[in-house]
């Protein structure tokens, strides 16, 4: 069975697709429309009720949540060596995917997604304005965490670096300077180096 990703432009369901590109094994990709609200029509809510993306249709069913598919597939294949087997190495890493997930992901959301919170134009209008400010505290922490090495984890790539790529690439039109953070750019100029990035970001531009 191929593995089946539903994606969106603009996402992080970027990241699983850079993996899946990574690897080089066989995909097909389905592509949901948020201009259309595709993510909340009926028959999207048959594959994810969360009305989200990424998910990875897999052999053993469906999987959501992008550290979930990160982790899964890099698991699976264990001699591309992206998620570490040293419980250290293995523990920073979803270190960083947690940080993603629950901080900095929730802080881009704000701008454009506050209607998850609330129905208050003010309140609204308050999340936007601190949208920049909270982000650029969060990549002073990243920044402040990274390594001497080019990597998330040194000198070792890892599928962190491929879920700090796909979110970093909000940062410019959340207002924040990614050249402030020597690097953080770094790390974002090596990412879109990689032939597999390159191959993935040709099909979300």
């Amino acid at each position: 069975m191929t593995l089946t990703l539903h994606l969106a432009k603009g996402t992080v369901a970027l990241a699983p697709h850079i993996l899946l590109e990574e690897l080089g094994v066989p995909f097909d990709l389905v592509w949901i429309d948020f201009r259309e609200n595709e993510q909340h029509s009926a028959d999207y809510a048959a594959i994810n009720p969360k009305g989200r993306v990424p998910v990875l249709t897999t052999p053993h069913g469906r999987l959501t949540e992008t550290a979930a598919i990160l982790n899964f597939l890099a698991a699976s294949h264990p001699e591309a060596g992206f998620w570490p087997e040293d419980p250290w190495l293995r523990a920073r890493s979803d270190e960083m995917a947690v940080y993603l997930a629950s901080t900095v992901h929730v802080n881009h959301a704000h701008k454009g997604r506050g209607s998850r919170w609330s129905d208050d134009a003010a309140a609204l209008e308050s999340m936007r304005a601190k949208v920049t400010e909270n982000l650029t505290a969060n990549c002073a922490l990243i920044e402040a965490g990274l390594s001497s090495g080019l990597w998330v984890l040194g000198d070792r790539f890892s599928i962190a670096d491929i879920y700090l790529f796909a979110v970093s690439r909000w940062l410019q039109g959340d207002g924040v300077k990614i050249a402030d953070f020597p690097r953080l750019a770094a790390h974002f100029d090596a990412m879109q180096a990689r032939p597999a990035v390159q191959r993935a970001l040709a099909l979300h531009s």
